[in-house]
């Protein structure tokens, strides 16, 4: 009885509640912080896209619109790149998604540089060493529809 006293039935309640919320809290904030839509709080910042010059990212896809360069995109694309982003380019376990907004927002030439010189902090190689034309398909290829 003097337990009883202690705890009553109510408050134990609201104890086992307040647990509850506590854990379903973490939880949720672990979850948040491992989702990879979110871009904020994912792995991956996107941030090299941010850091292009100026000048490169001016530069314009001579081969936007073709279809036969997206085709070939597609293949150089799984080829070299599909191993870290995946088959589709929705992001793999090295590489992340480059069918989100912010690569699919970016102008072609900050995607080409990026291609091109790689993030090595983050172990992207740079593939300065594809022919140009084919790095510029790759390019194609993820700013096409197929996503």
């Amino acid at each position: 009885m003097k337990i009883n006293r202690l705890f009553p039935r109510p408050r134990v309640g609201i104890l086992r509640m307040v647990a509850g919320l506590l854990v379903l809290n973490i939880v949720l904030a672990s979850a948040q912080t491992e989702n990879p839509a979110s871009s904020t709080s994912y792995k991956w910042n996107y941030i090299a896209l941010a850091k292009v010059p100026a000048k490169a990212r001016a530069e314009r896809n001579p081969l936007e619109g073709d279809p036969d360069a997206m085709a070939a995109g597609r293949k150089l694309f799984e080829q070299h790149c599909s191993e870290c982003h995946g088959i589709d380019g929705r992001g793999g376990k090295r590489g992340p998604n480059l069918r989100i907004v912010e690569v699919q927002g970016a102008m072609p030439g900050a995607v080409f540089d990026v291609l091109t010189n790689g993030v090595i902090r983050r172990g992207m190689p740079g593939w300065s060493k594809l022919p140009e034309p084919e790095r510029w398909q790759i390019v194609s290829f993820l700013k096409s529809s197929h996503k």
